[in-house]
């Protein structure tokens, strides 16, 4: 068996992101209104921390040296925090097809990001890729319905959620940026540990006013899913990606995840979608098969100031 290359696990790890981030989204709508979204984010990177400690223990270690600037860990933790926060704000106005469509203008803002951050280029067939995934995942998102995709207004929800997706996009640059040679588990830890001490200082209201005994077995599961696999597997995942793809094709995967919702609401008891719709996921997988074929035109950028090769055999940053 040929090994695969950094480039094509950075995928394989975006692939499974986008598999896992979809089933936060279905487990997610059926207790939405039942938890403050401080206190379910402040929860899920708690379990979740304390879960990436565990497997770091088993396997890595922290060194000392990932102690230092712990600055870096308060950025990137308030920063992915945000995003939880934010999205789950967004929601409570917003209805889940609007904030759908907002989460899929994430891998073009990262594409800027990554270009202000790192001085990423994104080739021309990059951002075609971009363009026709994009059009894909509105496809899928409004269920291949025109009068839907007429009925799109932007209100209050879908501003918040922006804002959230903005927060999102740039996170990916910035584990790039400010890795210093860490393993993926290790950062992700620190990643994990900051951002829960901020949600713990900002949200501790919210954390006494949740009935914590009085919440259905499913709040339960569901917590535990968004922590265990759609946080501390997805965060692993993503530091792992960004590490070996540009921003903007991490982000990419996110045109997945529609596709993938439509298999959990299929295995939920929810139903099939119209065939229609196919045509959609049709686009992102082509989308997809263009962003796995390298960039000949992509040229070699120097690493990042301030920045170290990449430590558990990883390539220096591109």
């Amino acid at each position: 068996m040929v090994p695969l290359s950094g480039e094509a696990r950075g995928h394989l790890a975006m692939l499974c992101f986008s598999a896992l981030v979809a089933g936060s989204f279905s487990l997610g709508s059926l207790v939405a209104n039942e938890m403050a979204p401080l206190a379910l984010t402040a929860v899920r990177f708690a379990i979740a921390a304390l879960v990436i400690a565990a497997v770091a223990a088993a396997t890595t270690g922290v060194p000392r040296s990932a102690l230092a600037a712990p600055w870096r860990y308060l950025v990137l933790g308030g920063t992915f925090a945000a995003y939880f926060v934010l999205m789950f704000e967004g929601l409570k106005t917003a209805p889940p097809v609007s904030a759908a469509a907002v989460f899929t203008l994430t891998p073009m803002v990262a594409a800027l990001a990554g270009w202000v951050i790192l001085r990423q280029v994104t080739t021309a067939r990059t951002a075609s890729a971009l363009c026709i995934g994009a059009l894909g995942a509105l496809w899928v998102i409004f269920r291949a319905d025109w009068s839907a995709l007429r009925a799109f207004e932007v209100g209050r929800g879908e501003a918040i959620y922006f804002v959230g997706c903005v927060a999102h996009a740039v996170y990916i640059p910035m584990v790039r940026r400010l890795n210093r040679g860490e393993p993926a588990v290790v950062f992700t830890l620190g990643t994990l540990l900051a951002g829960c001490a901020v949600l713990t200082v900002i949200g501790w209201p919210a954390l006494r006013a949740t009935d914590w005994a009085g919440l259905r077995p499913l709040v339960w599961v569901t917590i535990l899913y968004v922590a265990v696999f759609a946080s501390a597997a997805t965060f692993v995942l993503t530091q792992y990606a960004a590490m070996r793809l540009p921003s903007a094709k991490v982000m990419a995967y996110t045109y997945l995840t529609p596709s993938w919702v439509i298999l959990w609401e299929i295995a939920l008891g929810h139903g099939a979608p119209r065939w229609l719709v196919m045509v959609g996921v049709s686009l992102t997988i082509v989308a997809l098969r263009m962003l796995l074929r390298p960039d000949p035109d992509r040229p070699r950028a120097g690493r990042p100031r301030g920045t170290r090769a990449p430590s558990s055999g990883a390539p220096p940053a591109a």
